[in-house]
């Protein structure tokens, strides 16, 4: 039912269908917003914060608008600050870490922390764990580092801190120690990691009462994006906030939790409903980007889960294309296919850029990348290396971060001996000596000096990064002065100057960092440069747009989610692959992958392409998957076979079966071979033929049933078989 919307607030709902005209003049109590993909949820979320402000229902500051990415909090700032006069910049909307940052800098005495308090990213977080591990004689061969990130992190994802844990075997006590270690050393050094930002915040507001009372009374209105992908943490701290008064706007799609293996919980869902007392989500079910035979697809497939709260895709643009599919011989032809139908849609005019080739793991952009580069099509991999984690920047921004705070141990071992200065292994292993037993951190047993030659070079390095501190103070240098000091007199340029293989790339990077400095709107000027640094940290894991020529953009299904172009392949279509082989032994992981396959579709706006192959090199072997169950919950009448139509995958499935019995033998040539026939194979060993397709000739595959390996096609072409 569409509401009496009085002026001046129709310009603002204009356009709006009428489920996002209901979502965005709800009344002032929580819901929960099923958002489709391509249904609108960031105008709808935008237009809701614009709606309660222009009737008055609350002011800037009663707003907490919580996105996942920085750039997600950026375009929704950038929207609303075209749709209502205020300062969105003093609104508190960005990312769950963002936020606690600006928490934790508000109330760092409550935190226990330092005002300069810095945050390390997952690679310094790793690095400290080591050094950690390293102090203590820990073997990383029995505990290896990333697997102690992880136990560290997901405990604090869970909001459990090492003193509440308990373990019956030595290993997981140890792992106890470890997380128990670790936060000493970041308590003594003053810096946090990305987990600790939320669950120090969480602490904080549930340990105060007075602070908690005043941040409930001040957010009113807590609005939420992408609410599928909070973890339990999130949403502890969500409700927190949000107290007895305040409302939770949530907005989600439960059919594209895909990260779990990130700690998502989508679960969360259906706690907001009982929660917050909602009786019944409301659903944005049009879809504005996909044409119809997509979103049914989209539909057929996602409804073989369970525990949906349910929405169906659909779109007044017509039906548009068939999906095409094709079933390669090989992963080599199914390469060489996507190539030339790339070539095609290139030849018919489409933009390189808006054409998307997606897979499932990393391992298959190999033979897809070797034949775009025979092909000679440009191609860009979607989600490189990103800018704030190439070496020579991580290496400026560690000296501007000890100019911040010389007491960040990650920072200056990164450092210390960059460019190299003389100081060597023993001379650091003896800092961290000194550091461990006065409870001192690196900087501090520096400054105290050392024995022998290493003195001179501990003092050299000491009075280089008080000059730079001294200058910047000293000078009152803008920001980005103060970036170009570290870079000039820290020695890295002269250092890139002289290497002569990537010195003019990593300059070009350097003067990038300069160019984001002088860029950069820091909230209060005087405190620039940690705001800069927090705010390179928070990006650090985002990807960076890269410029250039047109491009097809390759990436990997997960990476893929948010964005859309107008012809997608999703390749590698196959049992083991897509689902993974990782998530078919419970349903809850299967379910994830379907939701995945879910994304990939919708990702499409005009062509989608689905492919798979029968024989496929995957880690160094070739393995022989059956097509993926997912291409068989896809209905018939929806598709176009580029390909000869194959049996279907339930067929395939049966004949797997021990007891299977063979079919009749086929009219056409199988290659000397028959079915039921006994054969033996260098890998598979002794098996059955039971069924076969192809032309005839070379053109053949044999089901083979083997008695250790069950069902494999073999391709005649390739197979070397023996008669048993």
């Amino acid at each position: 039912m569409e509401p009496n919307v009085a002026q001046p607030h129709g310009s603002l709902l204009a356009g709006l269908n009428n489920e996002q005209l209901s979502a965005v003049t709800w009344p002032n109590k929580s819901a929960l917003v099923l958002a489709g993909a391509g249904s609108g949820k960031t105008r709808v979320l935008t237009t809701r914060i614009a709606w309660l402000l222009t009737t008055g229902q609350t002011n800037p500051a009663g707003v907490l608008g919580v996105t996942f990415t920085n750039k997600a909090a950026r375009e929704m700032q950038t929207r609303l600050a075209a749709m209502v006069p205020v300062n969105v910049r003093a609104m508190w909307i960005g990312t769950f870490h963002g936020l606690c940052n600006r928490f934790l800098r508000l109330h760092h005495r409550d935190a226990g922390l330092p005002n300069t308090f810095q945050i390390l990213d997952s690679a310094d977080q790793l690095s400290a764990i080591k050094r950690l591990m390293k102090s203590l004689d820990v073997s990383d061969e029995r505990f290896p580092p990333k697997a102690v990130q992880g136990f560290i992190n997901g405990n604090k994802e869970n909001g459990q801190r090492a003193d509440v844990l308990s373990a019956g075997d030595p290993y997981t006590r140890k792992l106890i120690e470890l997380y128990a270690a670790y936060d000493a050393q970041c308590r003594r050094e003053g810096v946090v990691d990305f987990a600790e930002l939320l669950l120090r915040s969480y602490e904080v507001l549930s340990a105060n009462q007075p602070l908690r009372a005043h941040y409930q009374a001040r957010f009113t209105h807590i609005l939420v994006d992408e609410f599928q992908d909070t973890n339990r943490l999130q949403y502890a701290w969500l409700k927190l906030l949000a107290g007895d008064i305040g409302s939770v706007f949530a907005v989600g799609d439960d059919d594209q939790s895909i990260y779990a293996f990130r700690g998502a919980e989508v679960g969360n869902m259906r706690s907001l409903l009982t929660d917050f007392a909602i009786a019944e989500p409301i659903r944005l079910e049009q879809n504005y980007r996909s044409a119809g035979n997509i979103l049914a697809a989209a539909n057929a497939l996602i409804e073989h889960n369970d525990g949906r709260l349910g929405k169906k895709l659909w779109t007044d643009a017509g039906d548009g294309e068939p999906i095409r599919l094709f079933e390669a011989h090989s992963d080599v032809e199914e390469a060489a296919f996507i190539v030339d139908e790339v070539k095609a849609l290139e030849r018919e005019g489409w933009r390189l850029s808006d054409i998307a080739l997606l897979y499932r793991s990393n391992a298959q952009s190999r033979v897809l990348e070797h034949a775009l580069v025979n092909a000679k099509l440009p191609y860009r991999i979607y989600g490189g290396l990103r800018f704030f984690e190439r070496q020579e920047v991580k290496h400026a921004l560690a000296y501007l971060r000890l100019i911040a705070n010389p007491d960040d141990d990650n920072a200056l071992l990164r450092v210390i001996n960059v460019p190299a200065r003389g100081i060597g292994a023993r001379t650091v292993e003896n800092l961290l000596a000194i550091g461990r037993e006065q409870g001192v951190s690196l900087w501090q047993a520096a400054c105290s000096g050392g024995a022998g030659r290493a003195a001179g070079k501990l003092a050299d390095f000491v009075a280089l990064i008080e000059s730079l501190r001294a200058k910047r103070d000293d000078a009152l240098l803008t920001l980005a002065e103060t970036v170009s000091l570290a870079i000039e007199h820290s020695g890295l340029k002269a250092m890139y100057e002289a290497d002569k293989k990537d010195g003019e790339e990593r300059l070009a990077n350097l003067d990038e960092l300069v160019n984001a400095a002088a860029s950069y709107m820091p909230d209060e000027p005087a405190n620039a440069l940690v705001e800069f640094l927090t705010a390179a940290a928070l990006e650090a894991g985002e990807h960076q747009a890269e410029a250039g020529e047109d491009a097809l953009q390759l990436m990997t299904v997960h990476a893929a989610k948010g964005l859309e172009f107008s012809a997608v392949f999703v390749s590698g279509l196959e049992e083991g692959l897509f689902p993974h082989e990782n998530s078919m032994a419970e349903r809850k992981g299967l379910e994830e992958e379907r939701r995945l396959m879910y994304v990939a579709i919708t990702r499409a706006r005009r062509r989608l392409y689905l492919s798979c192959a029968q024989s496929r090199m995957l880690h160094g072997r070739s393995s022989y998957p059956l097509r993926s169950r997912f291409l068989e919950e896809l209905p018939e009448a929806l598709l176009k076979f580029l390909s000869a139509k194959p049996a279907p995958r339930a067929e395939r499935a049966a004949w797997a079966q021990p007891a299977a019995t063979p079919r009749p033998t086929r009219s056409a040539n199988l290659g000397g071979w028959r079915i039921g026939q006994s054969v033996e194979h260098a890998k598979f060993g002794l098996g059955v033929v039971i069924d076969a397709e192809g032309a005839g000739g070379d053109d053949v595959r044999l089901a083979i049933n083997f008695a250790e390996h069950g069902i494999k096609w073999l391709d005649l072409r390739y197979a070397k078989l023996n008669p048993a």
